[in-house]
């Protein structure tokens, strides 16, 4: 793995795990609420958290300021959907000026049902790149998975993003039974958009009404049946996330596989997550935990936020363990991806 540069004598110690992975990427929570209530992801009566749980505006730019600070580059905003948040786009404003000043690129996860409401904002604040979650084209098989008729809002909320002058990659999990026959399309309509498409495995993740056995379909399948159709040469992009790309020759586009399940990704994990609570994952799979906004809301906030930070660096695992192996499992984190951070 590329390692990225030193920081300058006399700043912070950067964030560097046990296994000497530098961190430099902070996928960070706003809310854990969203307005759709996708099948694979979370039951359809959620619970959400109450608000007086969820980390105030201040606080959250005063952790993401912490974490500029210790060498964190890329911050990727996410809920839930962020775009939900009354205030979001105060936050986006406020962390957009740090952009050339310690941060490289401030980007966000969200659903599109308010980007067309959103996108110009975005771009005003900064950022250039955003992924949109959408798992079908079909009106039908959306309001199935998600349990809300949203599709033609999303559909309006991309073709904003790309008018806006947005870098968008679609994210689309692979779900037997439900998507898997539309996912040629699916990347097909994302390349003529001029997007970028990746592919994720489902992962077990909190409980859900229907069984992730049942829908778990490995890329490795799915990456066969593409090359059935088209010629899929490896490439060398990276977005400093987990995806491996391939380009598309008769598409012209880009395609990107996230695989937790059939082939780990952790060797070069640059990343941590925080909760809309402050609680900071080492591992998207595991339950090492630090609790950030008790460190924010003491008599000393630097220098327990600076505490917290290296602890978190001790607890990071090497990898994550999920697996989807048998029927009726009980998932391999009792919380909800929106809980966590998408």
């Amino acid at each position: 793995m590329n390692q990225p540069a030193p920081l300058p004598a006399g700043l912070p110690a950067p964030l560097v795990d046990q296994f000497q992975r530098r961190i430099t990427y902070l996928r960070l929570s706003v809310t854990d609420r969203c307005d759709l209530r996708c099948a694979y992801c979370m039951p359809e009566r959620m619970t959400f958290l109450p608000r007086k749980d969820v980390l105030s505006l201040e606080e959250l730019h005063d952790l993401a300021l912490g974490f500029i600070d210790r060498g964190i580059t890329k911050l990727r905003l996410t809920g839930g959907e962020p775009l939900v948040r009354r205030d979001m786009m105060e936050l986006v404003h406020a962390l957009g000026r740090k952009l050339g000043d310690g941060l490289e690129e401030l980007t966000l996860t969200t659903n599109g049902t308010r980007l067309a409401e959103f996108a110009e904002g975005l771009v005003a604040a900064g950022v250039r790149r955003i992924n949109v979650s959408l798992d079908t084209l079909d009106r039908e098989t959306f309001a199935r998975l998600s349990r809300r008729d949203s599709l033609p809002q999303v559909l309006e909320g991309l073709a904003a993003a790309k008018a806006a002058g947005l870098k968008v990659k679609l994210n689309t999990v692979a779900l037997k039974g439900m998507n898997e026959r539309e996912i040629p399309e699916i990347v097909a309509w994302a390349h003529g958009q001029g997007f970028d498409a990746t592919l994720i495995e489902v992962m077990p993740l909190g409980e859900v009404e229907e069984d992730r056995f049942d829908h778990y379909l490995p890329l490795v399948a799915v990456r066969e049946q593409l090359e059935q159709l088209w010629t899929l040469t490896p490439s060398d992009h990276r977005t400093g996330g987990p995806a491996r790309y391939f380009d598309v020759a008769q598409t012209g586009g880009r395609l990107g596989l996230i695989t937790p399940l059939t082939n780990n990704f952790c060797e070069g994990c640059n990343r941590i997550r925080v909760t809309a609570t402050g609680q900071l994952y080492a591992c998207l799979g595991g339950n090492e935990q630090v609790d950030l906004r008790a460190a924010l809301r003491s008599a000393d906030p630097q220098a327990a936020l600076t505490e917290a930070l290296d602890t978190a660096m001790r607890i990071k695992p090497a990898r994550h363990n999920f697996a989807i192996e048998q029927r009726g499992a009980v998932p391999a984190l009792a919380r909800h991806m929106s809980m966590t951070g998408g």
